[in-house]
């Protein structure tokens, strides 16, 4: 298929050099997403349907046979020969049972090592005689060790998570997971999967996954090209309001009143402040004659513009149209016949331009929120009632700053600059928007990205047990009523098929203290996993864990709170240990991963060390957040994992 398009020759098929230019790109971009991936095999499964789907099913009828996998792929005559696991004809595979065959009288996994076909497994589903049984291959695939970055889950989805994949475009979704749940992949197949649904219209308006950190894009940045997607664009909250040079940073209580949706109604009370009242009219000279907009008609129309509560820049824009409209009616009254040119005429007019400059100056939302910020009384005005005034003392800055550039700007501030500027100026929105981790978002943060999306859907990945910023999320209702999708679906996976079960036992005891009424995650793999708690009194002993573990196939992370990061260096280093920082990918070679606590979230490693439960616990502002960083690097490990400490464990944890 890569050689066909290869080979394809436009020499005479374009009408000039600009079509010719993006015609080779658009097959330049075909001969990537066809590109042979070392150890990822073409297909992993057979359905053989009892009748041709869609075909009468009487009997005698013959059935038809179907090798399902990543990707299509046909024959040189076009014939296919594996179906794409996101065709409708491959929905049985994950979801046919013995109880629900759904038509299907064979199921057939294929088993791979490094890219070699090694083992089969086969259900007879529409067999009566033959007992429902836990495939291996299944369990293997899940259990298999991680190198490398993350992959794809196709081999693997389960009914429930194919569900939350191929629901629909038009509605929004939000996924509540535990640990090991596979929240993340499924949001990353329904992408592919909406791609491959509505591929024509997610091309105009596009698609954009927004994760919590660059490490964690890294980590997951190879998943949709594995799959044939490569258009799909991948940013944190951070980039997409990075309108100003972020340098600052907030302490905890300025950061939660900042973050605040209540900031909202102070910004926009801010922006609208600029506009003045007319107490003069307008005159407009045009030849011989001279035409007033007296000042109580200029009211009007300012008032119109306020009343319908459209952006401050497009209610800008319309103003001189609407004192030009108002000449016009006065000219056409008169005996003349303008037309639109005449119109834009007046609008450009330098009478009117200078009543449109003093009524509605222009905004830079960047000064605006610096003023906010710096000057008591502006921000007094316009948060009276909304916030107190220890509030506003919080957020106020001690200092005075020259200009928006020398600003040390936080990274909160830099969401109300992004608000303004969505208050002066319609955000661009996109046809789907994937948020994963975002239990720890601030309301301010959701309306960010909810900008994004106002006219697409959107796709709500977390875990409300893993909230670990101040602000973190309390229920998904009230996040989705930030983010602007009140209607979308929430969903719960509660099976775990990353976290072994005495891992996720053990870290379980701590959500009754971090978030209660949350449903357990409950581990289906068969392998219980590799569980210690280990009491140390030096360094040289951690090291030694970690050395223990590197016996074993597959990853290691180390973490630690970010405290202890430097000392667990000099120790990795003395040892000789070489290891990665998060996010980079392991190799064969190295293995090792040393990972600040506070950079762990979304990751994942075969084996874990945890250093100094508590340390990770006391590094963060308040004891139920430090909890929560807690839950989070307990349960990074897939197969094992080995907990350290000098200092005495968490009560929690007793």
């Amino acid at each position: 298929m890569r050689e066909d398009v290869e080979n394809l020759d436009i020499t005479d098929v374009t009408a000039n050099w600009v079509n010719a230019a993006v015609l080779q790109h658009q097959i330049d971009e075909r001969i990537k997403a066809l590109a042979d991936l070392s150890h990822t095999p073409l297909f992993f499964g057979r359905l053989d349907y009892l009748h041709a789907p869609g075909a009468d099913k009487a009997e005698g009828a013959e059935g038809e046979r179907f090798y399902i996998g990543r990707r299509h792929v046909h024959d040189a005559e076009g014939d296919p020969m594996v179906i794409d696991w996101r065709a409708p004809v491959s929905q049985p595979f994950y979801r046919a049972s013995k109880k629900d065959p759904m038509d299907v009288g064979l199921r057939r996994r294929f088993g791979y090592t490094s890219g070699d076909l090694t083992a089969y497994e086969d259900e007879h589903l529409s067999d009566p005689s033959e007992a429902a049984a836990t495939s291996k291959l299944l369990q293997q695939e899940i259990e298999r060790p991680r190198v490398g970055p993350m992959r794809d889950i196709v081999a693997t989805i389960q009914p429930e998570q194919d569900e939350i994949v191929r629901s629909g475009l038009a509605g929004s979704v939000c996924v509540q997971g535990g640990p090991g749940t596979g929240k993340t992949a499924v949001g990353l197949h329904r992408v592919a999967y909406l791609l491959y649904a509505h591929r024509e219209r997610l091309a105009r308006t596009g698609t954009l996954v927004i994760g919590p950190n660059k490490s964690f894009l890294h980590y997951i940045e190879q998943v949709l090209p594995a799959l044939g997607e490569l258009e799909v664009k991948q940013a944190t909250v951070d980039d997409l309001v990075a309108h100003v040079e972020v340098r600052g940073t907030d302490d905890a209580t300025a950061a939660v009143v900042k973050g605040d949706a209540r900031m909202a109604e102070v910004l926009r009370r801010a922006v609208r402040s600029h506009v003045t009242l007319p107490t003069e009219g307008v005159v407009v000279v045009r030849g011989s004659r001279r035409w007033r907009v007296p000042a109580y008609e200029l009211e009007t129309i300012v008032g119109e513009l306020l009343d319908r509560d459209i952006r401050y820049g497009a209610a800008r824009e319309a103003l001189p149209q609407r004192i030009a409209h108002a000449v016009l009616v006065q000219m056409e009254r008169s005996g003349e016949a303008p037309d639109d040119r005449v119109q834009d005429a007046v609008a450009r007019n330098t009478a009117v331009k200078a009543a449109v400059k003093a009524i509605w100056p222009p905004v830079d939302p960047a000064k605006l929120v610096l003023r906010l910020l710096t000057d008591a009384d502006f921000l007094a005005v316009h948060a009276d009632g909304i916030l107190d005034e220890d509030e506003q003392k919080e957020i106020l800055w001690s200092k005075p700053v020259r200009s928006v550039k020398s600003a040390r700007w936080s990274p909160a501030d830099a969401v109300l600059i992004d608000e303004a500027t969505d208050l002066v100026q319609r955000t661009h929105s996109l046809g789907h928007v994937v948020l994963d981790e975002a239990q720890d978002l601030s309301p301010m943060q959701y309306r960010a990205v909810g900008r994004r999306c106002t006219t697409g859907s959107a796709t709500v990945l977390g875990d409300l047990a893993q909230g670990t910023t101040p602000w973190a999320t309390r229920s998904w209702d009230e996040a989705l009523t930030h983010l602007g999708k009140g209607e979308a679906v929430i969903e719960e996976l509660t099976a775990g098929f990353r976290v072994p079960t005495d891992v996720i036992t053990y870290a379980s005891r701590l959500l009754p203290h971090i978030a209660p009424g949350l449903t357990p995650v409950a581990s289906v793999r068969e392998n219980p996993g590799f569980f210690e708690v280990r009491p140390t009194t030096a360094d040289e002993q951690v090291v030694d864990a970690c050395e223990e573990l590197l016996r074993n196939e597959g990853s290691i992370g180390l973490i630690a709170a970010d405290a202890r990061i430097p000392a667990l260096t000099e120790a990795l280093t003395a040892a000789g240990l070489t290891y990665l920082g998060p996010g980079e990918e392991t190799t064969a070679q190295t293995r090792l991963t040393l990972v600040p606590a506070s950079l762990a979230k979304g990751l994942e490693y075969d084996y874990v060390v945890l250093d100094e439960p508590q340390a990770v616990v006391d590094g963060e502002p308040d004891e139920r957040t430090g909890l929560r960083r807690l839950y989070v690097a307990l349960t990074r490990a897939v197969s094992g994992l080995t907990v350290t400490h000098a200092a005495p464990l968490p009560r929690q944890l007793a």
